[in-house]
């Protein structure tokens, strides 16, 4: 039997290793070794022009990261997801981290499996292979048979893993606290706090009893979407150091060309990897925080505009709260509105500023950034653009990183790199912008209701109507929808107008037209026009041909 799992605490961590200090000291030196040597080679030649060289340097820094461990690895794993930070050159050797690392002896895995699930492999399936079809930082996955089963992915953990994060990981925090003043980066107090966040989700992942809870839950989640598959977990084959789950028979997501071959439309697969990435943080407040290409797999047909998308490997999860998520998503209501005065109070609501912080200097700092990086076009905005420029800001500013958006800001970043990987001019703000649109304006649960209230009226009670234009004019030049956009929503917003959950809207109208002791009929009337301008029958007919056209005939878009 498996002893209990180790949970992260980085002061007994730290006593742990002081009392030996023949492990410290030796793997100390091994890392400055390794770590300062691959800094200096990078200095020298990472400004040559020869492919080769640059190759070269891939592949020591894809080696010096195996061979430093799986601290280090996961680290490779999210540069991996980043065209836009590292060269393309050395990314094809970082994606090598996420399934393609040396196997550890198939002996030990079959021990290891015996000694988690009381048999040997021989009476547990009636086949299973000699070597792994996978090896990644933490385990190895074997595809196999089950006595009188279906094929099925088994995960075996690396072993000794324990120790080796418990001693990395105090290292690492040393390294980066004494490091912290003299990086390039604001992040207050939080880097030892934002080490910690990974820490306690590292030795989360390492418990293959608490990933089966969470692909259980996270397939629950999106149990009646088509677009997404989530493996079915196989308790009576599962443990602490074994995790059995049905086999998915897809294709990573990593090579636009793999996809094409394949005959799979990577725009859709991309949608629903965004799209579902929305849901998980704005919706259900739980998220896959490691949707690097290795835990992600197409999967043949569509449902709609949706490509189909298998998630595997739940061991890096987290979950985000309630009043966090409601505020996430005010902000990008306030985005879209270009509201920076309320953008400023949603940083301090989510703890990127002091409550006692004085907004008036930072609200002009922030429309100079954003507004800046969202121009005209919303298509233009990415996280990267706005990453140097926010940086800045931090420096100027007293903005800080709170520890418990370490996991989500790698989480978005994950999937947005992952996106530009398979398309360079993708932007993530062309999904997200109509998403939220669409269920503000569907108002399909009491707090986005609450959220629509907030943007159709103002502190005084008047309706802002510019704001419903912008939302509606998000939705119908939604790129990625498939037909015409705004009948649904109209549909959808006409039902909550006229229903029991519309009842706050229609006292707000009616308080809007009786204002002031007098029937103000100014904004009724330019309510009413817009709604005929936005859905008149021959503008929804053109939209709607337009976009099938383009759907038919995308060498003519």
């Amino acid at each position: 039997m498996s002893s209990p799992a180790h949970r992260y605490d980085p002061g007994a961590d730290l006593r742990w290793l002081l009392l030996r200090p023949w492990l410290l000291i030796s793997r100390l030196v091994v890392l400055l070794s390794q770590l300062l040597g691959l800094a200096l080679v990078l200095a020298v030649q990472s400004g040559s022009r020869d492919p080769k060289v640059q190759q070269r340097l891939g592949q020591r820094i894809f080696t010096t990261l195996t061979n430093l461990g799986p601290c280090f690895i996961k680290l490779g794993q999210a540069l991996s997801t980043r065209p836009d930070l590292v060269r393309r050159d050395w990314l094809d050797e970082l994606t090598k981290l996420q399934d393609n690392l040396p196997a550890f002896p198939h002996s030990i895995a079959l021990q290891t499996i015996e000694e988690e699930l009381g048999a040997p492999v021989e009476q547990l399936f009636e086949d299973f292979p000699d070597h792994p079809v996978a090896a990644a930082s933490l385990g190895q996955v074997y595809r196999a048979k089950p006595v009188g089963g279906s094929w099925v992915a088994v995960k075996v953990q690396r072993p000794r893993l324990t120790q080796q994060l418990r001693r990395d990981m105090v290292l690492i925090r040393l390294m980066g606290v004494v490091a912290a003043p003299l990086l390039p980066l604001n992040l207050g107090f939080g880097l030892g706090e934002i080490i910690d966040e990974f820490g306690r989700s590292l030795f989360e992942e390492i418990d293959y009893r608490r990933e089966a809870d969470n692909a259980e839950r996270f397939g629950r989640l999106f149990a009646s979407n088509p677009a997404v598959i989530v493996p079915r977990v196989d308790r009576s084959l599962s443990a602490q150091r074994v995790i059995t789950t049905t086999w998915i028979n897809g294709t990573k997501l990593q090579q636009r060309q793999e996809l094409e071959a394949q005959h799979l439309d990577p725009a859709s697969l991309i949608r629903t990897g965004v799209i579902s990435g929305l849901q998980q943080l704005l919706e259900f407040g739980y998220f896959h925080a490691d949707p690097h290409p290795g835990n992600l797999f197409a999967l043949p047909g569509k449902t709609g505009a949706m490509g189909h998308l298998a998630y595997v490997d739940f061991g890096m999860m987290d979950s985000i709260s309630d009043s966090d998520r409601l505020t996430l998503t005010g902000a990008v209501v306030h985005l879209i509105n270009r509201d920076f005065a309320a953008l400023a109070q949603d940083f301090v609501d989510l703890g990127f500023l002091n409550p006692n912080t004085d907004l008036a200097p930072i609200v002009p700092a922030l429309e100079e950034v954003l507004g800046g990086a969202l121009g005209d076009n919303v298509g233009s905005f990415n996280f990267k653009a706005i990453t140097d420029r926010f940086s800045e800001l931090m420096y100027a500013y007293p903005f800080r990183v709170p520890a418990r958006f370490a996991l989500i800001i790698r989480a978005v970043v994950s999937q947005e790199g992952l996106a530009l990987r398979l398309d360079p001019s993708f932007r993530i703000i062309r999904v997200a912008y109509p998403y939220v649109a669409k269920r503000l304006l569907a108002g399909d649960t009491a707090e986005m209701r609450e959220k629509l209230l907030e943007v159709l009226f103002d502190s005084d009670g008047r309706l802002q109507l510019e704001r419903l234009e912008s939302l509606l004019a998000v939705v119908e030049n939604d790129e990625s929808a498939v037909g015409a956009e705004l009948l649904p929503v109209a549909g959808a917003g006409l039902k909550l107008l006229l229903g029991q959950e519309g009842r706050s809207i229609r006292e707000r109208l009616l308080l809007t037209l009786v204002r002031d002791d007098r029937l103000n009929i100014d904004d009724l009337r330019g309510l009413l026009e817009l709604l005929g301008r936005t859905f008149a029958p021959q503008r929804l007919v053109r939209r709607l041909r337009d976009q099938l056209f383009t759907r038919l005939n995308p060498l003519a878009a």
